[in-house]
């Protein structure tokens, strides 16, 4: 495995399926990225909704403002304002099955954010659906150079091996705690027995101190 070079990224796109993914895929790439002076933008597919469906005290509207505010306050935290990050909003849970035009809205927000050189994406093996139809999408933008990351272990298949690592080193600590300020996600919502929490191992996953990419070809 080489060692990620981001020498001459003047601008990135990250792309995200759901609020958080660009904290767990990719935080330690755009703090450096923003250290170094580069522009980082920020798209956030779907509206995070699905994570607790059957909460009462956290209908719809509520965990969707709540869960762009924690992306906000990460992103804001390592220097990327309101200004470059953008929210679709497509259904959390439902990019498969919203077919053509969920494909079609995403690709015309990927073009209209234009002058990037390097562009991170999810893996196209990823095992969360939504992850896989981001990816299929974004491998068709325009970039001179883009990186998968890895969320969820696909269970059917054997992941591909990352290409790249990069080390966090102290930065590993401010990782973890960015994922951790998405509350919302580590039991803060009660009333949804069924509802999403970040497990102990998944967050060890998440906020491991190495970072891993793989390289993609169009």
């Amino acid at each position: 495995m080489k060692a990620l070079r981001l020498h001459g990224v003047r601008s990135a796109l990250i792309v995200a399926p759901h609020p958080d993914d660009e904290a767990i895929g990719a935080f330690g790439l755009m703090r450096l990225l923003k250290r170094r002076g580069a522009r980082v933008r920020v798209i956030i597919v779907t509206d995070g909704a699905g994570s607790h469906p059957g909460s009462r005290k956290w209908p719809r509207t509520r965990l969707v403002a709540t869960r762009r505010r924690e992306t906000r306050a990460v992103l804001r935290g390592i220097g990327i304002g309101a200004n470059d990050v953008r929210f679709l909003a497509l259904p959390d849970g439902g990019l498969t099955a919203g077919g053509g035009a969920v494909r079609r809205a995403l690709a015309r927000a990927l073009a209209q954010t234009r002058g990037h050189d390097l562009l991170v994406m999810p893996a196209r093996d990823d095992d969360h659906p939504d992850h896989r139809v981001v990816a299929a999408v974004a491998a068709d933008c325009p970039a001179i150079r883009r990186l998968e990351y890895l969320v969820w272990p696909n269970r059917q298949t054997r992941a591909r091996p990352a290409t790249h690592a990069f080390p966090l080193g102290v930065g590993a600590a401010a990782k973890r705690g960015a994922i951790l300020r998405y509350r919302s996600q580590f039991g803060m919502i009660t009333d949804d027995p069924g509802g999403f929490t970040i497990a102990r191992n998944e967050l060890a996953a998440f906020a491991h101190p190495v970072e891993r990419y793989r390289e993609a070809s169009r």
